[in-house]
């Protein structure tokens, strides 16, 4: 089993602190410097990462992901914000995880994606491979803790679950419930309160295949407190939903002069650091790489070329043999015959 807790250094701020410092995803507050406000974004264990199948461990004791209460999540209403970074949806402690080491109750779910210049938006990734977009049901350690504030920057405080969202051919309704109303956020810091729904039909299918390591939260202060599981098929939205997300929200608020899109909004993959990656499944390569496909292909044709150099060289020899032995049989044939009385 996979649970030996990333060690924290000690927290860099606190919470209430770091919420006032600003930070993006591109530019002079990217992701590249977050580490100078925020220094835990630059220690060895952070997510996401490069999900890479051919070192993925498999595990068959790992048991699946069992949700409490995602069906119906109560009576009270969710909100919906546009928070600057993402669109966010609350979720009532109701909503537990059961089958990880402890029992996790949720808080939040939120989306990261891409934008129409950028075919990925996911933060993992599979193989190298990028996918449309990403949820990330965020839930906290209520065996030990009691709420959020306490268990997100401890080692075994958070437990994330990641969802990754592929292109199908037609609308998801269970996604409707939120990317309908992105019209009514398009601004950072406006929200709305939607009615309960069926949470579970965000979810795959089948829930018991899936990666899992140790990591951290993928935006600042990055604490190093998060169980990941990722779940290895995706969920699936068509493209006019996809669109919503691309099209629909800004970064800014609705009285700031310049309106800025918000796209784009994915952590780039960070280095694993020999962290183990755990697979419930026995996990094989999801294809190659182009560079893997023109290595093959490259492969193939030297492999082709010396067979036949190989056979028009054998070829050569033997025809050179055959004009030899010809030419030995006409001059024993045309030799004069000895005369005898």
């Amino acid at each position: 089993m996979l649970w030996a807790p990333v060690l924290l250094q000690g927290v860099s701020f606190a919470w209430a602190a770091s919420k006032g410092s600003h930070w993006t995803y591109e530019g002079a507050h990217g992701q590249e410097r977050w580490q100078e406000t925020y220094p835990d974004c630059g220690w060895q264990a952070q997510s996401p990462i490069n999900i890479q199948t051919e070192s993925v461990q498999y595990e068959p004791s790992l048991p699946p992901v069992e949700p409490e209460g995602y069906r119906s999540p109560g009576t009270e209403k969710l909100t919906l914000k546009n928070n600057g970074h993402t669109v966010q949806l609350s979720l009532p402690q109701t909503m537990r995880l059961h089958g990880l080491p402890r029992v996790y109750s949720a808080v939040q779910l939120h989306f990261h994606w891409g934008s129409q210049r950028h075919t990925g938006g996911s933060e993992h990734q599979v193989d190298g491979r990028a996918f449309p977009a990403e949820v990330h049901i965020v839930h906290f350690n209520s065996e030990k803790y009691a709420n959020l504030s306490e268990a997100k920057n401890q080692a075994d405080g958070l437990a994330v679950l990641g969802i990754f969202l592929e292109v199908g051919d037609s609308e998801n309704p269970a996604y409707s419930h939120i990317l309908d109303h992105l019209k009514d956020i398009r601004h950072a810091e406006q929200e709305i309160s939607l009615s309960p729904f069926n949470i579970r039909d965000l979810l795959p299918a089948h829930l018991g295949h899936y990666f899992r390591y140790n990591g951290s939260l993928t935006t600042p202060p990055c604490y190093q407190s998060v169980l990941w599981t990722v779940f290895h098929l995706p969920a699936h939205i068509s493209a006019a939903q996809l669109a919503k997300l691309q099209k629909s929200l800004h970064s800014t608020k609705e009285e700031e002069t310049l309106q800025l899109s918000l796209v784009d909004n994915f952590r780039r993959p960070q280095d694993l650091n020999h962290r183990p990656v755990l697979s419930s499944f026995p996990a094989a390569p999801s294809g190659y790489s182009a560079g893997k496909i023109v290595a093959i292909i490259f492969g193939v044709f030297l492999g082709c070329l010396s067979l036949f150099l190989a056979g028009w060289i054998a070829a050569k020899r033997i025809r050179e043999k055959t004009r030899q032995d010809q030419k030995g049989v006409v001059f024993k044939s045309s030799s004069p015959r000895p005369v005898t009385d």
